[in-house]
């Protein structure tokens, strides 16, 4: 984005696996300080500015790193000059590192605002438009101090590691929150301070079907601040039974019934209320102060997927092979963790029930990539790209005149255990060792070990999606697999 649109809160995004290399090198336990450099894809938007760490330079102490000239220690100029040069190449902000002492408090020395002032503007300038900076970290926390290409200066926010649990890096501990007595019960999980982390996310639902109906009734009486719901569909009369604050007159049911002429059930069809609007009706009426954006559309529309970059965290609940694509896309390149979520089915010859289970499947950046675990098809994204009509169906079976199998409790299964997921790693119940599954629930399964399966996602070294020579926290410099 142009120089100008550059906008605060400004807040540092790192995937896990970035995070924790960085935290070894930071503190290995000899108390010392240590440096490196974060290339930073930047992204704007109305939410305010992002840096998306996409490169990690690591200064090797003694070498990289060494005594300075006026302060303790430093990077050497020729690895500042050549880590900037990457970064202009690349279009990334340059971003230094050092650490001090302490766990949840951090802040520049005098020494080091001095050497900002000596150093940054130069560096500014080579960057031409991109941000240069200065960030510390302690153990549990991390400050920033930002000069921007319009000859601005900002501080960072907070910092987000995009992981399980989610965690953030703030300068100094925020301000305890005002309690409210709406969530008494809840937030006495996870405090008041956990309630006050739901009420400022922004969480997009793409597919407000069987499994997605849910997750905005679910996210909407957690307190959620915002929901953006994504969907093409209208109410079907068969919708009805699965489909969380549906009405009859959602689907025109007495315009739509088989004894009805051809001509009135098309119309029908046509009029009937999209389930975004449904979706939007059932989440206001569970919290009247939940900002909620519908949007009757497919989210492989490039408008649509680039209104949903600052987002805090993505629920996928349509089952097309190009939701799918686009979806994995989002979260590797602007390191927004999020979930697949559905059930399924399985019917053999002559109707029989062959198999059931719904699954939860986490995604986060680096993590879970959808490519990596052959859950995207070449030969599936060609067939629904041959007609209109095809990519706006999100159904289980390639025959649109078949429907699938569903049951609303095998959505409730899949929705319950996503958003637990969610609560749990955003705040902050979840334990720093805690390893994220695959989980299928198999409920026609009668022993224990068979009947919730889970599975470590395979991770591709060179996946042109998930690793760090694919999408991973590009941001804006490449563009999504839209239409």
């Amino acid at each position: 984005m142009a120089p100008h649109a550059m906008t605060g809160p400004w807040t540092l995004r790192m995937p896990a696996a970035m995070a924790a290399t960085l935290r070894e090198h930071l503190f290995p336990g000899d108390g010392d300080e240590h440096g490196a450099v974060i290339g930073a894809s930047v992204v704007t938007t109305a939410r305010g500015t992002r840096l998306l760490a996409r490169r990690l330079y690591l200064a090797e102490d003694g070498v990289d790193y060494v005594a300075g000239q006026r302060g303790y220690r430093m990077l050497t100029a020729t690895f500042v000059r050549d880590r900037v040069r990457d970064c202009r190449t690349q279009g990334l902000a340059y971003l230094a590192i050092h650490c001090h002492g302490g766990t949840t408090r951090v802040g520049f020395s005098g020494t080091d605002l001095a050497s900002h002032e000596r150093g940054y503007p130069a560096l500014r300038d080579i960057l031409g438009s991109t941000p240069a900076g200065g960030l510390v970290f302690a153990t549990d926390a991390v400050a920033g101090d930002l000069w921007l290409p319009d000859g601005g200066r900002a501080e960072l926010e907070r910092g987000v590691i995009t992981g399980w649990p989610i965690k953030n890096l703030h300068p100094e501990p925020p301000p305890s929150p005002t309690s409210d007595p709406t969530y008494d019960r809840q937030s006495r999980v996870f405090g008041d301070r956990g309630q006050a982390i739901l009420a400022a996310q922004k969480v997009a639902v793409i597919g407000a079907g069987g499994a997605g109906s849910l997750v905005i009734e679910y996210l909407a009486r957690l307190g959620i601040g915002e929901v953006v719901i994504v969907d093409p569909d209208r109410v079907e009369r068969s919708n009805l039974p699965r489909l969380a604050g549906a009405r009859a007159r959602d689907a025109h049911s007495w315009m739509t019934d088989l004894a009805r002429p051809r001509w009135l059930r098309v119309l029908g069809h046509r009029y009937a209320t999209p389930k975004v609007k449904v979706a939007r009706r059932v989440a206001c009426q569970a919290n009247g102060r939940i900002r909620v954006r519908a949007l009757q559309a497919d989210v492989t529309q490039n408008a649509i997927a680039t209104s949903l970059v600052d987002c805090d965290y993505i629920f996928l609940a349509a089952d097309s092979m190009q939701a799918r694509l686009v979806v994995n896309a989002l979260i590797h390149q602007y390191l927004i963790p999020g979930v697949q979520v559905g059930a399924k089915v399985q019917v053999g010859p002559g109707g029989v029930v062959t198999d059931v289970f719904s699954v939860v499947r986490p995604v986060a950046p680096g993590f879970g990539c959808l490519w990596c675990n052959e859950l995207l098809s070449p030969a599936k994204l060609q067939e629904e790209a041959l007609t209109a009509e095809q990519l706006r169906q999100q159904r289980y079976v390639q025959d649109e005149a078949v429907h699938a199998p569903s049951v609303i409790s095998l959505n409730a299964v899949a929705a319950a255990h996503a958003v637990d997921d969610y609560l749990h790693a955003v705040t902050g119940l979840l334990p720093t060792t805690y390893e994220p599954r695959w989980r299928r629930f198999h409920p026609l399964v009668s022993t224990a070990p068979q009947r919730v399966r889970c599975d470590v996602p395979r991770v591709g070294a060179d996946c042109t999606e998930c690793s760090d020579t694919g999408r991973l926290g590009q941001g804006h410099n490449t563009p999504l697999p839209t239409k």
